[in-house]
């Protein structure tokens, strides 16, 4: 059986899986940029030891695994969905870009999935009344600000309003994200310009340490914030989703990359032992494992009360995907 992975982290980790449960399958990976797994080692933590370790993870994927790599290799540009499925006897495709849209898959950016509608009819994913903030701050600019290495939130008097940091590029920078309630704006974006001087009015009555990461602040993003409701089912016959396309959730939680990473573990060992007569099964195994955990972070995210007032956060950090049981599937090895 042969299986092409594109474009996102997530399916890095699916191809991981899949080889390590049938390494008799052939698996290509595609990508837009040169090198395999090309936004870790780009990204804003490229140097980070944590980002460095993913890389080397991967790289066993191909130098130990038997997986092809092949770079600069765009969707719509280089090659057609239509070509891929033509090649292949399966495709997960991760199009999460603008851009993608362009290339006839639709609105392919997760929480407007075109496959879930095709799958489950149209839907409306919900603007939350909430638009978030994105600024990256170097560090020398607030080196007089404690606990600058620290995974620090506050929360705002009302729940639309919190302002969350952590260290990236070796703590070289700070990056900072924070949310506002704004009814009559909906626009989704990773880039769209933010005006400094409202975010900075919209906390004025926050703490000093916040105000003053606020006001190093030089330029900043802004997105309206879109959630779906909790799907019953995330599979058709041998189809079937994973990710944001299933379970977009706010990112108050920091949750949404491990829950798609979550379900690449535990669709590939769904799918680890099965031929093409199982995977209708396999798929419908998977989903009932993912979808209480994902449903619950969902919920718990647009909350946003998560470890307000301390409590217990094992049943979120202690999940094993790898070990999780899933009916009928084989132990992973």
């Amino acid at each position: 059986m042969s299986v092409v992975v594109t474009l996102d982290l997530a399916d890095r980790f699916t191809a991981q899986g899949l080889l390590k449960a049938r390494p008799d399958w052939a698996v290509d990976v595609y990508d837009s940029l040169p090198v395999p797994f090309g936004l870790v080692r780009y990204g804003v933590a490229a140097d980070h030891q944590g980002s460095k370790a993913i890389t080397r993870q991967f790289e066993r994927i191909f130098e130990r695994q038997g997986a092809r790599f092949f770079g600069n290799v765009s969707l719509g540009r280089d090659v057609t969905l239509e070509a891929l499925r033509g090649a292949y006897d399966a495709v997960v495709l991760a199009a999460g870009l603008a851009g993608d849209r362009d290339h006839g898959l639709g609105e392919a950016d997760g929480i407007h999935s075109p496959v879930r509608r095709a799958l489950f009819g149209e839907d409306d994913p919900r603007f939350t009344g909430l638009i978030s903030w994105r600024a990256v701050v170097p560090r020398a600019a607030v080196a007089d600000l404690p606990n600058l290495d620290s995974f620090t939130k506050w929360w705002g008097p009302t729940p639309d309003r919190q302002i969350v940091t952590f260290p990236l590029s070796r703590g070289e920078e700070i990056f900072v994200f924070a949310t506002t309630g704004q009814d009559d704006w909906t626009e989704e974006g990773w880039t769209l310009p933010g005006d400094v001087a409202e975010l900075r009015a919209a906390f004025a009555d926050f703490h000093p340490e916040a105000r003053a990461l606020l006001a190093a602040c030089t330029e900043v993003t802004r997105s309206a914030l879109h959630v779906c409701e909790p799907m019953a089912e995330w599979s058709r016959g041998s189809v079937a989703l994973l990710g944001d396309a299933a379970h977009p959730m706010v990112p108050f939680m920091a949750q949404g990359a491990c829950m798609a990473i979550e379900d690449a573990v535990v669709l590939s060992r769904a799918l680890g032992g099965v031929d093409a007569q199982g995977i209708p099964a396999a798929l419908r195994h998977y989903q009932a494992v993912r979808i209480p955990r994902t449903s619950r972070v969902q919920e718990r995210s647009l909350a946003n009360e998560w470890l307000k007032e301390g409590g217990n956060a094992d049943w979120v950090y202690g999940y094993d995907a790898w070990s999780v049981p899933i009916p009928d599937a084989a132990p992973a090895a």
